[in-house]
């Protein structure tokens, strides 16, 4: 026989064999759509830094959750944009703040038919737009947020949130959140824990579409991007903690992470298209550099094969149609 003897080309030749032997799959079970709800808002408010993404009304975001449900997808995320701001983000603890009121929406609209899920943090609430309280030197203070959280976890779940997402990456903070869940009786709500939270350049459209009130970073808090090892000493400790599934953010500029914590995890790993990853390619494809829906579904493929469960990415519902 002549060279070549091996010809991996014979299983690319048609579309069937290509699937047949495709070891990665993306399907609408995996994905989770990140909603936003504006406080007081008459008609759905367009976030131009991510073209087709919206701040909704309460109105709008229970249509929108019910055409995910609709599409089949695992879930939603919801963040909550408030008409008010203070030190403390205290509208993240009021029953009627948006973010609560809108999580009582959803649950009434889809019930137990998709994940409904809630971020618990104080950036969009604070007017300082850090993710905790500051002590009197402006300093993140770690302890004191942790009180906060525990009482956002309870509302939250009381709301109706199935699962809830603290984001902020305060030590400590799935060990004070579950204790305080069990406490009041919440022992279903699951915590997904942002085990591996890196302090990114990839956030900026997302500060547009909280209307984020931060100035300077959070790299006190959030992780080091020239850091690998110490994403699987958070693992460790979110697993010890009581996290029911763990997640890598951003995605694509973390996918060596993301393997490392999939390899590391007995949990479900989930994975966050950001913000920023979701404008470039956006921005690329009205310029007509690059095709989109084949580069979104390359990289959510990506996100699958370095060991992601669970997909959160701002193209959920879409995507979830191109599929076959």
């Amino acid at each position: 026989m002549g060279f070549p003897e091996q010809r991996p080309r014979r299983l690319r030749s048609t579309p069937a064999l290509r699937r047949m032997v495709s070891e990665t799959e993306v399907r609408p079970r995996q994905l989770v759509l990140p909603m936003f709800v504006r406080e007081g808002a008459t008609e759905p408010v367009p976030i131009g830094s991510m073209p087709g993404v919206v701040q909704h009304t309460r109105d709008s975001l229970r249509k929108a959750v019910a055409e995910a449900a609709g599409a089949g997808i695992a879930g939603v995320m919801l963040f909550g944009v408030p008409a008010r701001h203070d030190a403390t983000g205290s509208a993240a603890l009021d029953p009627d703040g948006v973010l609560n009121a809108a999580l009582r929406d959803v649950r009434s609209e889809v019930g137990d038919d998709i994940v409904v899920m809630s971020d618990l943090c104080l950036d969009e609430f604070t007017d300082h737009g850090h993710c905790g309280l500051l002590d009197e030197q402006g300093r993140v203070d770690n302890d004191a947020t942790l009180d906060v959280y525990a009482r956002m976890g309870v509302a939250q779940a009381d709301a109706g949130a199935h699962m809830v997402g603290p984001s902020g990456m305060m030590d400590g903070q799935v060990a004070v959140i579950r204790a305080a869940l069990d406490a009041a009786g919440h022992t279903d709500t699951g915590i997904l824990a942002y085990t591996a939270k890196y302090a990114s350049a990839f956030y900026g459209p997302f500060r547009e579409a909280v209307n984020s009130q931060l100035r300077g970073d959070r790299k006190t808090y959030q992780q080091d991007g020239a850091n690998a090892r110490e994403a699987l000493r958070e693992l460790a400790l979110d697993l010890e903690e009581g996290a029911d599934m763990v997640m890598v953010k951003p995605a694509l500029a973390y996918l060596d992470i993301l393997a490392r914590v999939a390899d590391a995890s007995d949990l479900p790993v989930a994975a966050y298209q950001i913000s920023g990853e979701y404008a470039m390619i956006e921005a690329a494809a009205e310029r007509g550099w690059i095709e989109r829906e084949r580069t979104i579904l390359e990289t959510l493929t990506s996100i699958r094969r370095a060991g992601a469960d669970v997909l959160l990415t701002y193209w959920a519902t879409e995507v979830a149609g191109l599929l076959d």
